[in-house]
């Protein structure tokens, strides 16, 4: 099992938030939120509040879970969008591509603990989520991710591909 790391440690953050202190990789670090010694333990779930898919640019926990995810903190990552998934409906496209994002995240640990075919099943699930969203959606490239995760992110090669969002307002690049 290979330690998660971002792939590209130099990449620009969209917030400000700080990182939790570990990246939690099952079995080998406490749970987050079951485990007294857990970076999260005691702490309430997310319960992040619904917001419109052109208002992305200013929804600090969508841009702090894109943060998360390009910097390895997928399990961390899959918790902030399953609490948007909840607040936008499972059925609405916004919640398609929540789910999109967090089986993509998912994808990446199963791939880190060494469970190749759980991640690409992962992966390819998400990837047809992906395919029913607009080419390009709350800042996402959707077309062209799909693209590079094709190419780079199934198989036991299989490295993280970053999201990358177009023309935020307030980046910190």
């Amino acid at each position: 099992m290979t330690e998660p790391q971002a792939s590209d440690p130099a990449r620009p953050r969209y917030t400000a938030t700080p990182f939790p202190p570990y990246r939690f990789v099952p079995g080998r670090y406490p749970h987050p939120r079951r485990n007294p010694l857990g970076h999260s333990y005691g702490r309430p779930e997310p319960q992040l509040e619904p917001f419109s898919p052109e208002a992305w640019p200013q929804a600090e926990g969508y841009l702090y879970g894109i943060d998360l995810y390009n910097y390895a903190y997928w399990w961390e990552c899959h918790e902030v969008f399953e609490s948007f998934w909840h607040a936008v409906g499972h059925k609405t496209e916004q919640g398609n591509f929540f789910q999109a994002l967090i089986q993509l995240a998912a994808a990446n640990l199963k791939h880190v603990v060494g469970d190749i075919q759980a991640a690409d099943n992962l992966t390819r699930r998400g990837l047809v989520r992906l395919d029913t969203v607009p080419d390009f959606y709350m800042g996402v490239d959707v077309r062209g991710l799909s693209e590079e995760i094709r190419r780079h992110g199934i198989g036991p090669a299989k490295r993280p591909v970053l999201i990358r969002l177009t023309n935020p307002i307030n980046p910190l690049e």
